[in-house]
């Protein structure tokens, strides 16, 4: 059992442990305790249970991002010289499995790799992962743990990776950006909010509408930018997230950036663009002050730089502005010191204008907005008349900025909070 051995997955995450391993199966106690440790370690970071051995193996298939597992990922099987390479890596890797934890105990005297062999979690939830990605990960651990032979091992590993995906990319649904020193990294968001799209009451054309983009999309077919502008708290950004909550499965992945990364936004690019997912790079409440020209990054990615935008990649943002771009009574007027203010004016609108789809959000009539108190407080389980609910949504509303999904959302926790 040696990594030094493997060719594709030769430099996992957490590979000290296998060196540990290595080391411990030779005879070598000098990292017996440091061993025990990491994987205590890694079980409780990701909410591991079971056999926190095979366990950690499933984990390192999961996360490794190689020629193969990429290869493999929404495709399936592959087949030819990479697939060989893959198959000597598995031969490997299944030896691992079949270690005994228990008789590392009864060389080195110790009971406490049999506590790892029937760990028990004290949550059961995961600082890592969301839930649902550490069960497929414990899943995977039993099915390789299982494997009569080494094809059923092999089929195992790519039929998780044709349907969960591989790396960060396969098991989670959203990121955000961070740079570091000048290094863009595509970060993981663990807890991610599960709305859907028949949570959000009303607004059936706007949904009608941002679906249809998106399943275009998702078809390998022609699909606009899109931007959801309008009233606050009439569920633009709720429809973006419940997008990506409806079309995980399928492969889509929604990236969020800020404004102040739009100069990230072609490094973001360069690292998605051969990947075999749907990305939505997403912007909520996006604007921009006279004074503020990143804008100018976001144009050039979105239509008219001199690099295409990668088909897997679409734009979808949200804004209180129509045209994303504040403006004045001033912008009309003439005589100021631009020779072409109207130039000037077109410079700035036409941000908004890249977006080839834009769908407006307003405020709710009194009865839409009857109906959302209604509707959430149906799905929250409150316990109250219609009639006693109706007077208090319109006292909400007088003291809370108007009708909204958002103001109809808080009366309801208002209200559950007080029972």
């Amino acid at each position: 059992m040696r990594r030094n051995q493997l060719v594709l997955y030769r430099e996992p995450e957490h590979r000290e442990i296998l060196d540990y391993m290595e080391e411990l199966q030779g005879g070598d106690d000098t990292h017996l305790f440091d061993v025990l440790n990491s994987l205590t370690e890694l079980a409780a970071r990701h909410g591991l249970d079971g056999n926190v051995w095979h366990d950690y193996l499933a984990f390192i298939l999961a996360q490794h991002e190689n020629a193969f597992s990429t290869a493999c990922e929404v495709r399936g099987n592959v087949s030819g010289s990479i697939r060989i390479m893959a198959e000597h890596d598995f031969k490997k890797i299944r030896e691992w499995f079949r270690l005994d934890l228990l008789s590392l105990d009864r060389k080195y005297g110790t009971d406490l790799f049999g506590v790892l062999a029937d760990y028990k979690s004290v949550s059961g939830s995961s600082k890592v992962y969301n839930q649902r990605v550490r069960d497929r990960i414990l899943m995977l651990a039993k099915e390789l743990s299982n494997a009569a032979n080494e094809e059923e091992f092999t089929n195992a590993v790519t039929d998780f990776y044709k349907h969960f995906g591989v790396g960060k990319f396969g098991l989670h649904k959203a990121f955000r950006i961070e740079n570091n020193d000048g290094t863009v990294d595509i970060v993981p968001i663990t807890k991610t909010e599960h709305v859907k799209l028949s949570d959000i009451i009303g607004y059936e054309s706007q949904k009608a509408l941002l679906v249809e983009n998106t399943e275009a999309f998702l078809n390998g077919k022609r699909a606009n930018n899109v931007l959801l502008y309008g009233d606050a708290g009439t569920g633009k950004s709720s429809s973006i997230k419940a997008i990506m909550n409806e079309y995980y499965d399928r492969g889509l992945r929604l990236i969020e950036l800020y404004k102040h990364q739009m100069r990230d936004i072609t490094e973001v690019l360069a690292q998605i663009k051969n990947r075999n997912y749907k990305f939505i790079l997403y912007m909520d409440d996006l604007s921009f002050e006279e004074f503020e020209t990143d804008y100018k990054y976001m144009k050039a990615v979105i239509e008219g730089g001199m690099e295409r935008r990668p088909e897997n990649v679409l734009l979808y943002a949200t804004s209180n502005r129509r045209h994303l771009m504040k403006e004045t009574f001033s912008d009309a007027r003439t005589g100021d010191d631009d020779l072409h203010p109207t130039d000037s004016i077109q410079e700035r609108l036409s941000l908004a204008a890249r977006f080839g789809i834009q769908i407006y959000y307003g405020k709710p009539v009194k009865k839409e907005y009857m109906d959302i108190v209604r509707g959430i407080a149906k799905k929250e389980g409150l316990l109250l008349s219609d009639e006693e609910l109706m007077l208090l949504a319109n006292q909400w509303e007088l003291s809370h900025g108007g009708r909204s999904g958002r103001a109809a959302s808080q009366l309801v926790t208002y209200l559950l909070g007080k029972q």
